[in-house]
């Protein structure tokens, strides 16, 4: 046969074991972080592409959806991914109508609040009355002072309404306490949705206060902690897109230390709310229903970044131990690393990727990436592998001039256009290598 290459048993060994070694790096990568799915901080890619560095910044973090998690201050987003996983919640647990409602008072807040009150002082008519505040009623029939639980009442709003009974007799007295008594109730008892509107808007210290003086014109404006988040965010990627040097990156890791701090105070609150917000939702729940599966909420896009990073390394690293498919498998297995090599590349002046690891140009990802595409080159499949016993059922042998996996090969991109053969004299490669110390094989076999 023309253009033959013979292979010593030695190296067929070591680059079959080389392949087996790979593939099982991947796969126990893939298993383990299948394993903490189930546990309270299940891995995800998102802080690996949120903090990717060099060329292709901007993209890797784009795939998260959120890269500077800005999100997480918008209040439209934060409620309604509170209303999504509210519903989900009270349908996969089948929550009863007593369930229902406090949950819903705990999201949402009440729909009203009420003191009672058996009749208004003076000569105040229940008619007459109810046109003083929209937002505060008195119902004759059922004897009840009450507050609309959308719209509340304001400490100006609550004077005036003292006011309308400042008798010393006993039903000025009664009207009193029982606007006391709504008031409390109305500022007391604030829903999630109320808190996020106040945290995120109500705040002073953490929205900024705006002073104006007569004229409307704005005589004063202090930055709160979000807006402080924020311009210091893009302060951070400015200065990041323009720096060059080593020492450029030396002053950023200080704008980063204090970015994160400023990230830690202006969504920090955020999440302990709506943390707050799932453990009250979890005290709603009976013994029977906390033994139930976690409720399962619809995927984002990071979820379904996560499951094809997983399902990649467990699949592929499956493949390479099992010699299946095996130059596909590999080709498919390079490309995936080099993405992760290009998320932080150790190139000259970047900041080095966190961990112990220290590399400059190459790291650990890159070489795997060339060991990968120099497997791809061998038909190592053949040699060791389920490739030969696909090959053996579909009437050839492990020494015939095809390849099992060629219309695999062909799909990603590297058709093969040669054929394997052994010398007659030789033995067959899968059945007795221990008899012979070296095989024939033509170029691109597979």
């Amino acid at each position: 046969m023309n253009n033959t290459l013979r292979f010593p048993l030695l190296g067929i060994v070591l680059i079959v074991g080389l392949r087996m070694a790979i593939g099982w790096q991947l796969l126990y990568e893939g298993l383990w972080k299948i394993d903490t799915l189930d546990s309270p901080r299940p891995w995800t890619a998102e802080g690996y592409l949120k903090n990717s560095q060099g060329p292709a910044r901007s993209f890797f973090r784009e795939m998260t959806g959120d890269p500077s998690d800005f999100g997480w201050l918008d209040h439209d987003k934060v409620a309604g991914r509170w209303d999504v996983w509210h519903k989900h919640f009270v349908a996969h647990y089948k929550l009863d109508e007593a369930q229902q409602k406090k949950l819903e008072e705990i999201v949402n807040g009440f729909e009203d609040f009420r003191a009672e009150l058996k009749e208004l002082p003076g000569d105040w008519t229940e008619e007459k009355f109810n046109k003083q505040l929209e937002s505060v009623k008195f119902v004759a029939k059922s004897k009840r002072l009450i507050v609309d639980g959308k719209q509340r009442i304001t400490p100006r709003e609550k004077a005036k309404l003292l006011s309308l009974g400042k008798g010393d007799d006993d039903k000025s007295k009664a009207y009193r306490k029982a606007v006391e008594q709504v008031y409390q109730r109305a500022t007391r008892d604030l829903s999630a949705k109320e808190r996020l509107l106040a945290s995120l808007y109500g705040d002073p210290s953490r929205a900024g206060l705006i002073v104006r003086d007569k004229d409307g014109e704005v005589d004063e404006k202090r930055l709160g902690d979000i807006d402080l988040f924020k311009q210091a965010s893009a302060r951070y990627e400015s200065r990041l897109a323009g720096a060059r040097q080593d020492y450029n990156y030396k002053h950023l890791d200080y704008d980063f230390q204090e970015l994160q701090t400023l990230k830690s105070k202006a969504i920090g609150p955020i999440k302990a709310l709506e943390n707050e917000l799932m453990v009250k939702a979890a005290e709603l729940l009976t013994e029977k229903q906390l033994t139930m599966p976690p409720v399962s909420l619809p995927w984002t896009r990071m979820d379904w970044i996560n499951f094809q990073t997983i399902a990649g390394l467990t699949a592929l690293g499956f493949l390479l131990m099992g010699g299946l498919f095996t130059r596909t498998a590999a080709v498919l297995a390079a490309g995936m690393l080099f993405m992760f090599y290009l998320a932080m590349p150790p190139l000259p002046g970047l900041p080095p990727a966190p961990g112990p690891e220290h590399s400059y140009l190459v790291n650990k990802n890159l070489i795997e990436v060339l060991a990968l595409l120099t497997i791809a080159a061998f038909p190592t499949g053949q040699w060791f592998g389920l490739d030969s016993v696909i090959t053996w059922l579909r009437g050839g042998s492990a020494d015939s001039g095809e390849t099992t996996d060629a219309a695999s090969t062909a799909a990603a991109g590297s058709a093969t256009d040669g054929a394997t053969t052994c010398s007659t004299t030789e033995p067959k490669v899968y059945g007795e290598m221990a008899d012979s110390d070296e095989v024939e094989t033509a170029p691109g076999a597979g």
